[in-house]
């Protein structure tokens, strides 16, 4: 399963001021579905904090193939590390659905956390959670099937982004099944089976851009290891999320060099 962005963005986690402060440097632009927002190999020359929508984090390989690195949805920000190491795009942004975002020169964003000790903080605390959930995921995947992690996944989109209705959990999911193998490391053909069985089974309901899950026991039964991925990625953000808004900013001699850390946004 690759990363996912988190429950509350970066934006979210800003007071008022800092919002406003960060609104002022920038300037915001809606992409209609499909837009993309940089591509691979550009120069990064700005950040992109995603105000409201979907994008997907792409890179294709020499033969076309794209593959799906990530998923980073309202409040996120997402081409922030590019700017602080190689200075060029390292993957393609496209837009899911209708995309809200506020655009900032890098030097201007860097230049914000400067001034805003608290926004800083929040920041690292970010790239410390992409870090972790990382490493989650990397350690899972040794021990999970393709259907175990593709169910970790639909999982993972009900926690953060699903609606309820009754006992059923609703989510958008405006992915194809080659991006869905795409992001958890199968292939398509595991998604089209896995997903037959799982419908047959009661466990969930398809539409057009759209699963609905009707037994979600029944999925976290089958994915097994894979739904200790889905709660220790929970867990962990809402540590961060917590230690964000509480603990004080601890002292940092070089804050350039601590920001350009990687994480799963990798535009």
């Amino acid at each position: 399963m690759q990363g996912m962005g988190s429950a509350h963005g970066f934006w979210e986690l800003l007071t008022g001021d800092e919002q406003r402060d960060l609104m002022a440097l920038g300037r915001d632009k809606k992409y209609p579905p499909g837009t993309t927002l940089c591509v691979e190999g550009d120069p990064a020359t700005h950040v992109f904090v995603l105000l409201d929508g979907w994008v997907k984090i792409l890179s294709v390989t020499d033969d076309g193939h794209e593959n799906v690195l990530a998923l980073l949805g309202g409040g996120d920000i997402a081409g922030e590390t590019a700017g602080a190491t190689t200075g060029y795009r390292n993957a393609t942004m496209q837009a899911i659905g209708t995309v809200h975002a506020l655009i900032v020169g890098y030097d201007r964003f860097s230049s914000f956390l400067d001034s805003h000790a608290g926004a800083d903080h929040v920041y690292r605390r970010m790239m410390t959670q992409r870090w972790s959930d990382a490493g989650i995921v990397l350690r899972t995947r040794a021990v999970t099937s393709g259907a175990q992690r593709l169910a970790g996944l639909l999982l993972d989109l009900a926690e953060q982004h699903g609606s309820r209705a009754g006992g059923a959990i609703e989510v958008a999911l405006p992915l194809s099944q080659e991006e869905l193998a795409s992001m958890t490391g199968t292939s398509r053909a595991t998604v089209t089976r896995a997903l037959s069985n799982w419908r047959k089974r009661g466990f969930i309901r398809t539409g057009q851009f759209r699963i609905t899950i009707i037994d979600p026991q029944g999925l976290r039964q089958v994915a097994g290891p894979a739904i200790g991925l889905t709660r220790q990625l929970a867990a962990t953000r809402a540590r961060n999320d917590q230690r964000s808004l509480a603990q004080p900013l601890p002292s940092s001699p070089n804050l350039r060099q601590q920001r350009a850390g990687p994480g799963t946004d990798r535009t």
